[in-house]
Order: C-alpha cells, then structure tokens, then sequence
C-alpha cells in the first residue's frame, strides 16, 4: 500500500476545497496513516450502532446515505448490514490509503471515491454524515457552508477534545494534534455554536460514549459514568470520554 505520494487522479485534480496544502496534510502524504495503520476500523462497529440507534430513536429513516471523509469505508459497510437492504451508500475521502481499504468493501449498494467531495459533484443524498472530519479541516466554516446543501438531513459526530483532564494534561490536546491531526477542538458548546454559524438547523443531539482505549481511560469509567448519571454536561467537560453527534438540516 502507498502511502508517500499523491496518485495520478489528485495529481490531476488542481482543486483541494478542502486541503490547505496537498504535499503537507497529514492524510495525503501518509503520516496519519502511520500514526493509525487501522484508520480506526476496529471502534467502526460501535460508531455504527451507535448512529442507527440515534437516527432510528429520531425516526429518520433514509434511503440513500453519504459520508464525507469516510475513511476506511468501515462504518458505512456496518451501517449498511443494519439497515434497509435497499439503502444506496456512497463514500468519499481525500486519503489514498483509506480508500484502498474502504475499496475491498465495496458493493452493488456501497460505492467509494477517491475524491475532495468540495470540489467534485455529488448526488444528494437522503442523509449525509461527517464523522470526527470538521476537526481535521483548516477552513472549517468554509467547508461546513459548502457541503451544507448535499443532503436533507447531517449527521455530525464531534471529539469533543476541550475538557477539564484535557487541559490538566500537559499534553492533553496536544496529543490530538500530533496522533490525530486534530486542527480543531471543540466542545459541546463550540460545536453547536458552529454549525448554528455556518447555517445549519440543529434538530437534535446527543452525546455518545467513545470506547475506552489505555487502561487509564478504563480505570476511569466508573468516575465518568457514575458523574454522566448526575449531570451529563458537567460531566463530559470534566472527565470527556464522550463524542456529540448533531442531527441538522
């Protein structure tokens, strides 16, 4: 798999709506993928059900489904196995290597693109979903206003990195940036304000757990959940270990 240079189709497309800088960013010219070979396929199916239980809970029920900054293509193939069989699914990312992955779950009814979904035409779709991607990109309002009229319904899940323990930690955010590529961060308040901003209707939201990864963040779900069960917001601004997903028009 290559992950050092740019293939023939980008090194043709001039237009990057979307990336600052094509040589540099970090999920073209392979560093994130060395920072995370997996592209986070393995939390896919807990990001999966966790997503059609909160459009199922809000009876939004579509047919056909896009995903801006898809990745490995991963969430999309769960989400197809837990929904109507005729639901048509298309992905779009700007990485190569993610896209060879998301390419080997291709089918009839799921379609991935090597593609800046800014600067290329798309059909609109019943739904689309950006996952833990406004983080990534510079202009972020610009990209928010551009792709705001792809789809009827958004569904936005945000890291919600800017907490109290993030703050505490010498290197708490910084780690994001580094590991991640974090550009952004946000928390509840932030994103809301953000989306409101750029022109989108907030129908709805809603924290989700983020899986436990290190032991430390393990020993300290009893602390998070028990305080979630007291009061949610402070909670999550305290300890983190929660994304917020965004229902919007």
């Amino acid at each position: 798999m290559s992950t050092t240079s740019l293939t023939p189709q980008f090194e043709q497309r001039r237009l990057f709506a979307s990336v600052a800088d094509p040589l540099t960013d970090p999920h073209l010219n392979g560093e994130y993928f060395r920072n995370n070979p997996t592209w986070h396929v393995e939390f896919s199916p807990w990001k999966a059900a966790g997503i059609c239980q909160f459009l199922e809970q809000r009876a939004v029920h579509p047919r056909t489904v896009s995903e801006v900054g898809c990745g490995a293509g991963e969430v999309l193939r769960q989400m197809q196995l837990k929904m109507d069989p005729s639901c048509r699914f298309w992905g779009y990312d700007v990485a190569p290597p993610a896209i060879e992955m998301a390419t080997e779950r291709q089918n009839e009814r799921l379609q991935f693109e090597l593609a800046d979904f800014v600067a290329i035409d798309t059909p609109n779709t019943d739904l689309m979903l950006i996952l833990e991607v406004v983080d990534h990109v510079e202009d972020y309002m610009g990209f928010l206003r551009a792709i705001k009229d792809r789809a009827e319904w958004k569904l936005f899940s945000f890291s919600l990195d800017i907490t109290m323990q993030g703050a505490l930690r010498e290197k708490g955010i910084l780690k994001r940036r580094t590991a991640h590529s974090h550009l952004h961060h946000f928390n509840k308040e932030t994103a809301l304000d953000t989306l409101r901003r750029t022109g989108y209707e907030i129908v709805d939201h809603s924290y989700q757990p983020v899986p436990p990864v290190h032991g430390i963040a393990k020993l300290a779900l009893p602390i998070r959940r028990l305080s979630y069960k007291l009061n949610p917001d402070l909670a999550v601004r305290m300890f983190g270990g929660y994304s917020l997903l965004v229902l919007a028009r």
